[in-house]
């Protein structure tokens, strides 16, 4: 039988398919959109069929004869001038995929969700899979649309789809090749565009490591169940001194009032709306950051074995990739990446 994956050729998708592919047996198809950037499926036995999560007959048509599918597509801005669109793939395609994985007699269905759907405990203590959330405290489209879609697929569990559901929160590592938000923290630390730095928090994984936690999803996850693929909490003074380890350069030091940001992404954003292009940095990033958005991901470890490795080596890797693949353009990038593998021993 074959493995489906949606979004097989962005981050955490491409990691899938190839956790997919180490596993064995059964066939991995990947949906791609036409025109679509698929260099993260490069030279991987993989079939790719062109669809849209908005059109019934292409999912059809790549659910057909599948056993397993990986739904780990999402349309991920933090600025849009047009939202529907966002809720249009997010929501709605999310609700086609599942009516035809269903039909398809799937036996297993992993979406993939986001950490950014679940609730936040008002003291900033790790918050877990069940702690209280409402769609008004969702900030921004993305994260109500994700939200949404992840309601969507809780009705589908509900009505006896094999539906599990995993909120990866921040993974980092190789092949971000948007990049993702915090993929351009690592790049704006890299190119020397962040002299300061906000009081906020993260959850980071090993990108690799929320690609395990889908397969175990799949193997080990009850229908209906969520599940938090997490690790480490962390501030963002604390990702930028394990960046400035990694790299040998040196971290901001100065802490900004969140006002500040607010203002300055207010006025970026609006001004992107007028000249129709995109701000720096969205509102509603801005205002993301204003919350340390710590995890448990308790859960997933007990129940799936969810790994916990440790998060400097993925950032190493990620680091590593960006240099390599032309993302970083300050000089000397070579040489300190070179000393940093003389420390670590080099990337895996």
């Amino acid at each position: 039988m074959t493995a489906l994956v949606t979004g097989g050729t962005g981050f955490v998708g491409a990691h899938v398919v190839r956790a997919l592919l180490a596993r064995g047996g059964d066939g991995v198809r990947c949906l791609a959109r036409p025109g679509g950037v698929r260099s993260n499926l490069d030279g991987l036995d993989v079939e790719i069929v062109d669809g849209d999560l908005r059109d019934r007959d292409s999912m059809r048509a790549a659910t057909a004869g599948c056993s397993e599918v990986y739904h780990c597509a999402a349309d991920y801005r933090l600025f849009a001038r047009r939202p529907r669109e966002i809720y249009a793939s997010n929501v709605d395609g999310t609700r086609t995929l599942l009516a035809a994985a269903e039909r398809a007699g799937v036996r297993r269905i992993v979406y993939t969700s986001s950490v950014g759907a679940l609730g936040l405990e008002p003291d900033g203590t790790p918050a877990t899979e069940t702690t209280p959330v409402a769609l008004s405290s969702m900030v921004g489209h993305y994260k109500r649309s994700k939200y949404l879609a992840e309601r969507a697929a809780e009705e589908a569990a509900a009505a006896g789809a094999p539906v599990v559901i995993v909120n990866p929160s921040t993974p980092v590592g190789e092949l971000d090749v948007k990049p993702t938000p915090t993929g351009r923290i690592i790049l704006d630390f890299l190119n020397r565009r962040m002299p300061a730095y906000v009081d906020t928090g993260l959850n980071l994984i090993d990108v690799r490591d929320v690609a395990t936690g889908h397969l175990l999803a799949a193997e080990r996850g009850g229908p209906g169940e969520k599940y938090i693929l997490g690790c480490r909490n962390v501030t963002l003074a604390d990702l930028l001194r394990a960046l400035a380890e990694i790299t040998g350069l040196e971290a901001p030091r100065v802490r900004l009032p969140h006002w500040l940001p607010l203002g300055a992404a207010a006025l970026a954003t609006g001004w992107a709306r007028l000249s129709g292009g995109e701000p720096r940095v969205s509102l509603e990033s801005a205002r993301m950051a204003r919350k340390r958005m710590f995890f448990d991901a308790g859960k997933a470890v007990k129940e799936l074995g969810l790994p916990q490795r440790p998060v400097e080596p993925a950032l190493e890797r990620a680091v590593h990739w960006f240099e390599d693949n032309g993302y970083v353009t300050r000089p000397g990038a070579g040489r300190r990446r070179a000393a940093s593998g003389r420390r670590s021993g080099g990337a895996s």
